[in-house]
């Protein structure tokens, strides 16, 4: 729960080519969200751990923090806060459809995703991605129907695990070619910032990786997030081998369906 909280905030980098003014509006929504998270998050987590009066009982129940709600508040209390917590869950699912959604977009848009002449397709009339968007939707949809409740926990787990993976590359991949990205006038700027808030992010991210990984329940996570990383890197090895053009090719924003 509490990397849970500061998970997702780069979904409105997703969301850039339909915003307005991107270069400055983008990174304040993002800065802002993790803020907003991070202090709401750690608030809710310091009241539930000093509200368990049972730490054994409560470590071994299924529902730790229902259980905690309904020791405290009495089961209304908890029913209550448990559909604020099922409304939060939808909205957070619905953010993730649209931002995987524009992900595969961007990709078959530079020709590097399956079927992509089929995905980089755009309605005219509402100017979204929408075969991209119902292929997301589908494989929720498939993978909820598919696997057992056990099993569907450890995907969950595992879907945790890998934006650490990602952020943590991104920023690696930021530092090897910082003094070659241009600047934009107006644009959000951290400044001389820039560079130590880079390693900071960093080293969060490893520790953040390493709480992960580390549990002996996490293996079976651990297990999917490896498979899925060797098969990304099979798919890119086919795809330097088959269509090497499409990877050293950069469309630029002429493909851009708002702006």
């Amino acid at each position: 729960m509490g990397l849970a909280t500061l998970v997702g905030f780069d979904s409105a980098a997703n969301l850039a080519e339909e915003a307005k003014d991107p270069f400055r509006t983008v990174p304040r929504a993002i800065v802002g969200s993790v803020v907003a998270a991070g202090i709401l998050g750690m608030v809710f987590l310091i009241t539930l751990t000093v509200a368990i009066e049972d730490v054994p009982r409560i470590s071994r129940d299924g529902s730790p923090v229902a259980a905690i709600m309904r020791d405290q508040l009495g089961p209304l209390m908890e029913k209550t806060l448990l559909v604020g917590i099922t409304f939060a869950f939808f909205g957070a699912g619905i953010v993730v459809m649209v931002a995987c959604s524009r992900l595969v977009y961007a990709m078959s848009r530079d020709g590097r995703f399956p079927a992509h002449r089929l995905m980089r397709r755009v309605d005219p009339r509402t100017q979204t991605p929408i075969p991209a968007t119902i292929l997301v939707f589908a494989l929720g949809v498939v993978l909820m129907v598919a696997l057992p409740g056990a099993a569907l926990l450890e995907l969950i787990t595992a879907s945790t695990i890998l934006p650490a993976v990602m952020y943590g590359a991104t920023i690696v991949l930021y530092l090897a070619v910082r003094r070659r990205l241009g600047r934009k006038k107006g644009a959000f700027d951290l400044g001389r910032f820039e560079l130590p808030v880079a390693i900071c992010a960093l080293v969060w991210t490893l520790v953040a990786l390493f709480v992960l990984v580390t549990p002996g329940e996490a293996l079976v996570s651990v297990v999917i997030v490896v498979g899925l990383l060797l098969v990304g890197g099979l798919f890119f090895l086919v795809m330097l081998k088959v269509d090497r053009e499409a990877l050293e090719t950069e469309p630029g924003d002429a493909g851009a369906f708002m702006h």
